[in-house]
């Protein structure tokens, strides 16, 4: 009863602010319409009386009076469904927003690393498309309450006895609640294997992995895993329903044993001559009306209880979000002049780590450890390293992405923690290797980067220039109006490389950014594509390291490229191994030495 309560709270609640005044007009309806399905029984006992007693007229009108009631009952749920469809939808879109804000609206990642999450959130979004259905099953079941107090009511006029009909809801209502239990015990269990099974559609109807699997010939394989996924999770399923439903029957039959005791009551009433015919008839009616309502509320209560499951999975999403990157403290000492939370305008120290150590959510391995390093501002900073030496994940901390397990991070001496998320990410300008491909107008996917401004042609054409783009506007027909790939419409169809420059653009449009950071956006181009590259972004990362102290942070795995770092950072097993300018650690025996060398070797 506590997931009803929930969902008639929460989408109750949303409702009204979103259509308060259409969903009084759908609930108005409706409630008319459940009255006037008992109403029915009344005028058939009137007519039934009438016409025994040989009174045409009064009978007539009965019949009249039954009918009218009848097209009621059927035409004010059709007007009541026009009210309530558009409110639903609308429910629908906010839970969808809420949904999509609880999953990206947090600054970190941390959450999203976790697999409950991942299941959460992909029960969530399927059970979504229930909602106008649940708004439905909520009004009905409050209008079946309505008419089952009626219907006691009228069943008590005839005996006392007959009053208690209704109780015998009970059991169908409680096996209902057990077999509604049930199946979201099986969705619950499933959803890891739904969740993979729509990963491998994904990579089966995807061009970018297509193109690949044809070549390979892993497109049957990748058929076979998906159809032995979806079995196994939909067996899973049907197993548990076909309990759902034994439960269900077995409810029912609880009832009709009741109903059948009552029809042969009044029958016996009748042929004592305690009631008339027309009673008879009315109990007939009423348990037949009862039947409805309670088959009618068994299955109403299930998907409204499925409703108040997903709000409550909603709100865990919320708690957990919340719990990974909640509202920093307030700095107990706030640099003078600025706000606490904020982050400053200019950089005049630098960002230091002190002995910080990572470790990825159910990893049973610290990414990072021990990591003591110091960043002065205006500095331009490579980071070193074999693969999984832990660069993109000391790269994601210093974005605020994560947060240190162990350690602090602090920027002019105030503690990432105690900065807004928002205010430190607004002063982050990223290019990642996995960059996104964002398949809206040119002028949005570039203009993200500055929400404010993303309407605005100007900045975007700036930031277009900066990063070398002009060719790829020039490419676009409608130019920054014009649509970007194929997914959504017939727009553009881009190169890798021209995607990578929209999002050089994209991170070139950041106003004032304090720390700048590529991390290994070059690892698929040649060495002249990346040189290009990386004298695009130092033009922009000059300026910004001279007007505002900002920090210039890349990895790469071209030393031709890392010897132009001012600081080079050599990582190791998740540790610094070596710290330096590029003479000075070739001047050392060390990692950076010998890999570079190694390169070298390769070119020569």
């Amino acid at each position: 009863m506590s997931l009803v309560l929930l969902a008639a709270r929460r989408l109750g609640g949303l409702a009204l602010r979103r259509g308060g005044r259409r969903l009084a007009v759908a609930a108005g309806l409706l409630l008319l319409g459940h009255l006037a399905t008992p109403g029915i029984a009344l005028a058939l006992r009137r007519l039934t009386d009438e016409a025994l007693a040989g009174h045409g007229g009064a009978a007539t009108v009965a019949a009249a009076v039954a009918a009218a009631l009848l097209l009621a009952e059927l035409m004010l749920g059709h007007f009541a469904h026009l009210s309530y469809f558009e409110v639903g939808e609308e429910v629908e879109s906010r839970l969808h927003r809420e949904l999509a804000e609880v999953s990206n609206g947090v600054p970190g990642l941390a959450h999203a690393d976790r697999p409950r999450f991942a299941d959460t959130v992909t029960l969530v979004r399927n059970e979504l498309g229930r909602v106008r259905a649940a708004l439905e099953a909520l009004l009905q079941f409050l209008g079946l309450a309505v008419q089952a107090v009626l219907t006691t009511v009228l069943l008590g006029s005839v005996s006392p006895w007959l009053a208690l009909l209704p109780l015998a809801a009970v059991a169908p209502v409680w096996l209902g609640r057990r077999a509604q239990e049930l199946s979201e015990a099986a969705r619950e269990a499933t959803a890891e294997r739904t969740r993979f099974g729509h990963h491998l559609l994904g990579l089966a109807t995807t061009a970018r992995s297509v193109t690949e699997l044809r070549l390979l010939g892993g497109g049957p394989e990748l058929i076979r895993q998906y159809t032995a996924t979806w079995q196994a999770a939909s067996g899973a399923l049907t197993r548990a329903e076909a309990k759902a439903a034994g439960l269900r029957a077995l409810g029912q039959l609880c009832f009709a044993a009741a109903y059948g005791g009552a029809v042969l009551l009044v029958v016996a009433r009748a042929a004592t001559g305690a009631s008339g015919v027309g009673d008879v008839v009315l109990v007939i009616a009423l348990a037949v009306q009862v039947a409805v309502q309670v088959s009618s509320a068994v299955g109403q209560f299930g998907v409204v209880q499925g409703a108040g499951r997903t709000a409550e999975r909603l709100e865990q999403l919320r708690r957990w979000s919340r719990a990974e990157h909640g509202e920093p403290a307030a700095a107990a000492d706030p640099v003078p002049g600025r706000q606490a939370g904020a982050a400053p305008a200019r950089l005049r120290q630098g960002i230091r780590l002190e002995n910080v150590g990572f470790r990825y959510p159910g990893s049973d391995r610290p990414a990072l450890s021990g990591v003591d390093l110091l960043i002065p501002a205006g500095a331009t900073v490579a980071l070193v390293g074999e693969n999984g030496a832990g660069k993109s994940t000391l790269v994601k901390l210093l974005c605020g992405l994560y947060r240190p397990t162990e350690g602090r991070i602090l920027v002019d001496g105030t503690d990432l923690r105690d900065l807004t998320p928002a205010a430190w990410s607004a002063k982050v300008a990223p290019l990642f290797q996995d960059f996104a491909r964002l398949e809206l107008l040119l002028r949005e996917s570039v203009g993200v980067g500055a929400v404010d401004t993303v309407d605005e042609d100007a900045p975007v054409r700036v930031a277009l220039a900066a990063a070398g783009a002009e060719s790829v506007l020039a490419s676009v027909p409608d130019g920054l109006a014009g649509l970007l790939g194929r997914g959504y419409g017939d727009g553009a169809e881009l190169s890798g490389g021209q995607w990578q420059l929209l999002g050089l653009a994209r991170c070139l449009i950041r106003r004032d950014p304090l720390l700048l950071v590529l991390d290994e956006p070059a690892a698929a181009l040649d060495a002249a594509a990346e040189h290009a590259l990386f004298n695009r972004f130092d033009r922009t990362a000059g300026a910004a390291a001279r007007e505002h102290g900002a920090v210039v942070l890349f990895t790469s795995h071209r030393f031709s490229t890392v010897r132009q770092a001012e600081l080079i950072v050599v990582l190791e097993h998740g540790s610094v191994r070596e710290c330096g300018g590029h003479a000075e650690l070739m001047a050392q025996d060390g990692p950076y030495r010998e890999l570079y060398e190694l390169q070298a070797r390769a070119y020569s």
